[in-house]
C-alpha cells in the first residue's frame, strides 16, 4: 500500500473516461489538491473553469465493470481562509411570487479561520455582524466514469456519483461507486467549508482543499447506486428529478442492499425500512435532485 500526493496540472468539467492522472492500487492513499467550484486554488489562481472542474481521474488498478470502489475520505483540509457562496434563495426552493422580493444574485466572499472551526461573511448585512457557521468541510462531487463512453457534466449527478452536495459527505466516511469502466476513473472536487441540506442558495461554502483518501476494490460486488457508510448508519444515494424520482432511487438501492447483505427477502427488509429509514434532501438546486436514505446501524444489529 502506497501514499501519494498529487497536485492537478488540468482540472475537468465532466466525469467521464478522461486519461488517467496517477495510477493507484488497491489499498493505496492519496492526497490530491482541488480547487474551488470556479476553478480558484489554494492561491487563489484560476487554474479551471466553472462548473465543478474535477481534480483526477485516477486508475484504480484491477478494478472492472461489475465491482464496486471503496472510497474512505480521511480528511479535507481547507488550503485557503476565503471562500464564497451566492447570497439570496435559489428560485426554485421558494414559492414563485417570493422571487419578486429577492435582489439579484451576488456572488459574496466568506473568510474561513479553519484553526477557530468557524466562518464568517467578509461583509455582512448589519443583522448578521456578530454572526458565523461552524466550518465542517465536505465533498460536493465526485465519483467514478459513467459507462458507455459517457462524459456528463460536473454540475449534476447519477448513478455513479457527481455533483451530489451531501452535507455527510465528511471525513470518515466511507462511499461506494459502482464500476462501468476499467479502472474505475475516480474524479474528485467542489470541497465547501459549510453547507445546509439541499444546497439551497446554489452552492456551500466554496473553496480550494486537500483531501486525503484510500480506495478499495471490491471484486465482484454489484451496486446500482451510490452507498455509504459513517460511524451510526449506512445510507445510499439516488440522484434524479423530479425529488420523487431520486428518493426512489435511493430507496430501491437500501432494499437491495438490506436483501444482498442482511440476509433478509423483501418482506423482511420492508418491515426493517419502514421504521428505521430516515431520509435527507441532499440537493434540490442541480439538475439531477439528491436523496439520501438512511439506516441506523442500531437498526440493524443481530441481522449478520
Amino acid at each position: 500500500m502506497a501514499a501519494h500526493h498529487f497536485s492537478p496540472t488540468v482540472l475537468h468539467n465532466s466525469i467521464g473516461s478522461h486519461a488517467a492522472v496517477l495510477t493507484i492500487a488497491s489499498g493505496d492513499t492519496v492526497t490530491a489538491e482541488t480547487a474551488d467550484a470556479h476553478g480558484f486554488d489554494h492561491r487563489g489562481i484560476r487554474i479551471g473553469d466553472r462548473p465543478n472542474p474535477m481534480t483526477g481521474p485516477f486508475f484504480v488498478a484491477g478494478a472492472e465493470p461489475g465491482d464496486a470502489l471503496l472510497v474512505t475520505i480521511r480528511d479535507i483540509r481547507m488550503t485557503r481562509n476565503t471562500g464564497w457562496t451566492y447570497d439570496v434563495l435559489s428560485p426554485g426552493v421558494v414559492d414563485p411570487p417570493a422571487v419578486q422580493r429577492f435582489p439579484a444574485r451576488r456572488k459574496t466572499e466568506w473568510l474561513i479561520d479553519a484553526g477557530a472551526g468557524h466562518a464568517r461573511l467578509a461583509e455582512p448585512p448589519v443583522q448578521l455582524a456578530r454572526w458565523s457557521v461552524a466550518v465542517e468541510p465536505m465533498i460536493g462531487c465526485f465519483g467514478v466514469a459513467p459507462e458507455l463512453g459517457q462524459a456528463i457534466s460536473t454540475a449534476t449527478s447519477g448513478r455513479y456519483g457527481g455533483n451530489m452536495d451531501y452535507r455527510g459527505f465528511k471525513a470518515g466516511v466511507e462511499v461506494m461507486f459502482p464500476v462501468s469502466v476499467p479502472g474505475a476513473l475516480f474524479f474528485l472536487g467542489d470541497v465547501h467549508a459549510q453547507q445546509a441540506d439541499g444546497e439551497i442558495v446554489g452552492t456551500g461554502i466554496e473553496t480550494a482543499a486537500e483531501v486525503t483518501f484510500s480506495v478499495r476494490v471490491l471484486k465482484g460486488t454489484r451496486i446500482g447506486w451510490p452507498r455509504g457508510m459513517n460511524e451510526h448508519e449506512i445510507f445510499t444515494i439516488g440522484n434524479a428529478r423530479p425529488l420523487d424520482q431520486a428518493l426512489q432511487h435511493a430507496t430501491t438501492e437500501m432494499h437491495d442492499w438490506l436483501m444482498a447483505d442482511y440476509g433478509l427477502d423483501a418482506v423482511a427488509a420492508s418491515h426493517v425500512m419502514g421504521q428505521a429509514v430516515r431520509y435527507d434532501v441532499a440537493n434540490v438546486f442541480n439538475p439531477a435532485y439528491s436523496v439520501v436514505c438512511r439506516v441506523a446501524k442500531d437498526a440493524l444489529s443481530g441481522l449478520r
